[in-house]
């Protein structure tokens, strides 16, 4: 919930921003000298893309936990206790030690993406967002493609 709250308030944050700049680069672009011209230019792009990355952050948290929900539902999610720090972190160590077999699922069924996504829980725990994300990914792709 507390992400939720916080992907609201950076939404919200954006949203000023884009007005803000917005109203910048409108008096930049009538300015009528080529520096401000091209200052009035950029600051149209800039926000653009971070636009573009907000809604493909969002698409990717709400479609990662759409997937979660539904192994929840249907008891596939891992099952396996580890400890956890007083800060509620998993320990590290024995999230390293699970990992093989969540690599071994994939490798023994590539287009399975319960498998991908648990492989992404694996590298969450073990603290490697990046290929906790991509793995995640994919598994978003194949339940995508899985359904048509």
């Amino acid at each position: 919930m507390s992400a939720r709250i916080g992907v609201g308030v950076m939404a919200l944050l954006l949203a000023l921003y884009i007005v803000l700049v917005a109203q910048r680069a409108v008096l930049f672009l009538t300015g009528g000298d080529a520096v401000g011209i091209a200052i009035g230019a950029a600051l149209v792009v800039f926000p653009t893309i971070a636009v573009w990355a907000l809604i493909r952050e969002i698409m990717f948290g709400a479609r990662a936990a759409s997937l979660g929900r539904r192994m929840e539902a249907e008891s596939a999610l891992p099952t396996e206790e580890v400890q956890v720090r007083a800060s509620g972190r998993v320990l590290r160590e024995e999230a390293d030690a699970l990992f093989p077999a969540y690599r071994a699922a994939v490798e023994q069924a590539p287009e399975d993406w319960r498998a991908w996504f648990r492989l992404g829980l694996a590298y969450d725990a073990s603290g490697d967002r990046r290929r906790a994300r991509a793995a995640v990914r994919t598994a978003i792709t194949l339940e995508r493609t899985s359904a048509r």
